[in-house]
């Protein structure tokens, strides 16, 4: 899935719910795992322009890395097609500048990438859950030239996961979460109000202990309670 075409047709305004917010002045690269996740990393970006590829494949980000130069690559471990660890490595081979940030989903780090010279930061979804804002710190990591792993990866312990039982309502809002639905699609497909919808969020974020959208996707795929 490509998306980059559509980016410019958007508003391009930040949400309140910030994965990340520093500032970058090249082209961003962005290879994620499904709509959700492209969406929400999209919507981190005051200034969309700056956004050159957003894809879910691994192939498609390497065709455009392959057409200007690009500052920062963020990426997920799992792609719909493709691995984020190998991406990394020959989107580094093809822009030596290029700096790197993967998000595992998985929570760990493969054993032959462990000590790649060319992997400098990756964050465990885990700890985006916790909220310690280990993305902000990848970038600002990389972007300093240096290297970084966010706490659960250093430490070698996942922290403890509550799961909270839902509401049958509560299960139909993540699952559009999860889809990368905005408010007002929800509202559409559950037939309520935008203002409803918006209600139904927040609940949701409450019963699931977490501040934003994103750490409520990643806990409710964490407690199996959705899948991208």
């Amino acid at each position: 899935m490509d998306l980059t075409p559509y980016l410019q047709t958007q508003d391009g305004q930040a949400t309140e719910e910030h994965v990340l917010s520093v500032s970058v002045t090249g082209k961003v690269a962005l290879a994620m795992k499904g709509r959700f996740f492209l969406r929400c990393f999209c919507e981190c970006f005051r200034d969309q322009e700056k956004i050159g590829c957003a894809v879910t494949d691994e192939d498609s980000c390497l065709n455009y890395l392959k057409q200007e130069p690009f500052e920062l690559l963020i990426c997920t471990d799992q792609l719909e097609k493709g691995n984020g660890f190998e991406l990394t490595q020959k989107a580094r081979t093809l822009q030596p500048g290029l700096k790197v940030v993967v998000l595992a989903l998985g929570d760990a780090i493969p054993v032959e990438y462990a000590n790649a010279p060319w992997l400098e930061a990756v964050v465990a979804e885990a700890d985006i859950i916790e909220d310690r804002k280990p993305l902000e710190a990848a970038v600002l990591a990389v972007m300093g030239h240096h290297h970084y792993r966010s706490e659960s990866l250093r430490s070698g312990h996942l922290p403890y996961l509550s799961c909270p039982r839902l509401t049958p309502r509560e299960y139909e809002v993540l699952d559009r979460l999860a889809q990368g639905l905005t408010d007002r699609e929800i509202a559409e497909q559950l037939v309520v109000s935008e203002e409803t919808s918006r209600t139904y969020t927040k609940r949701l974020l409450k019963t699931l202990g977490v501040n934003n959208r994103v750490q409520a996707v990643l806990k409710g795929m964490r407690c199996g309670m959705v899948q991208l």
